[in-house]
């Protein structure tokens, strides 16, 4: 009687589900999903707020880069605050800002880069090898 609840113990022990659909699993001892569709809806879903997230940040910072690249086609050129507004470019939202050794920074959105200048007036510019 004791060999056989053991037998059943270790049987319950070994019973293990897919995390995704419940799937009794069989194989390898560390699997946790019986198949790849489950391992991706799984995933996609425990890290759908924070994929959200990035997804708009992303969208926001790519429309800004189009804004600039649409802008300066020929990698320098000046045009007022209203313009770039008007595009719908979010001056809130860039990929790095660049120091020179005067002060002024250069604010990019991956390759595409603008400089403020007096009287709501921007520089655009295209970053160059040496702007790490």
């Amino acid at each position: 009687m004791i060999f056989n609840d053991l037998i059943a113990i270790i049987v319950l022990m070994e019973t293990r589900e897919c995390l995704e659909c419940q799937m009794k699993l069989s194989g390898r001892k560390d699997q946790k999903f019986c198949s790849d569709y489950c391992r991706n809806t799984y995933n996609n879903r425990l890290n759908e707020d924070a994929n959200n997230y990035v997804r708009r940040i992303n969208n926001i910072l790519r429309k800004n880069r189009r804004i600039l690249a649409k802008l300066n086609p020929n990698g320098k050129k000046t045009v007022d605050g209203i313009r770039l507004a008007e595009e719908g470019f979010n001056f809130h939202y860039f990929t790095n800002i660049y120091t020179t050794k005067t002060g002024s920074q250069y604010y990019f959105c991956y390759e595409q880069g603008y400089l403020k200048l007096d009287d709501d007036r921007y520089m655009l510019v295209l970053k160059q090898d040496y702007v790490k």
